[in-house]
């Protein structure tokens, strides 16, 4: 199983969360602090960002392998849209780390959302 953190259209509720149907939710949880989102108009863009002091709010995940690849497909790791990256998660305390996508792209001019994402 490789855990995954989601913070933006396929958490549970939102209207890509069809994604992740078979696969294990594990819980809420917060990326550790220096990282931030930005408002790429239907979605969000989690980016590295080394002054924020909060981290980003989202959902953990347990998913197989088949669905890794899926949602590697999804995100455009392909295409450059996203890439796929390890982030330190602080809560829960049961977990120190896990995949997340972080946006590829330039985010000058893109509005700052901040740390948690709603659709």
């Amino acid at each position: 199983m490789n855990r995954i953190f989601v913070y933006g259209t396929l958490k549970r509720g939102c209207k890509n969360h069809r994604h992740l149907v078979g696969q294990t939710y594990v819980g809420e949880a917060r990326t550790a602090p220096g990282f931030c989102l930005y408002d790429l108009g239907d979605y969000p863009g989690m980016v590295a960002d080394a002054t924020d002091r909060e981290g980003v709010t989202g959902e953990l995940w347990d998913t197989d392998a088949a669905a890794l690849a899926h949602l590697d497909d999804f995100e455009g790791i392909s295409e450059g849209l996203y890439r796929r990256v390890t982030v330190p998660i602080v809560h829960p305390s049961d977990c120190s780390e896990a995949f997340a996508y972080l946006y590829a792209r330039s985010v000058e001019g893109l509005p700052v959302i901040g740390h948690t994402w709603r659709e």
